[in-house]
């Protein structure tokens, strides 16, 4: 089973900027897409950005210029920096990432989900 921990949610003014972090540990083979999702507060979750292991990327158009997501493959790990923050980007943000294990299961693939960490925007 491949674990994600997410760390970085917080409360921050109109403006501001913050990073999340999203960490895989367990037996892994590869990581192939990493990304985050965010719920709003009554709506569905949606998709933030993605990126491949090649480093293509993929926004949702409200956050185009504002976000950037990036990776760190020795680390198995998934950024997401923040900019320019809104009240309307005020979310619980869970990290994603599919790939396939290491180890006695190798080659299967798996598609794991953080916990969320929550991200306020408000003065």
């Amino acid at each position: 089973q491949v674990q994600l921990v997410e760390s970085g949610g917080d409360l921050v003014q109109p403006g501001g900027s913050l990073r999340l972090s999203c960490a895989a540990a367990g037996s892994i083979f590869s990581i192939n897409v990493m990304g985050w999702y965010r719920q709003p507060p009554g709506k569905q979750r949606e998709l933030v950005a993605a990126i491949t292991s090649g480093g293509t990327t993929n926004y949702a158009d409200s956050m185009k210029g504002r976000f950037t997501i990036s990776r760190d493959n020795a680390k198995n790990t998934v950024y997401l920096q923040m900019n320019s923050l809104k009240p309307e980007d005020t979310a619980v943000y869970y990290c994603n990432m599919i790939g396939s294990y290491g180890g006695y299961r190798y080659g299967q693939s798996f598609n794991s989900w953080g916990q969320g960490t929550q991200v306020t925007v408000s003065s």
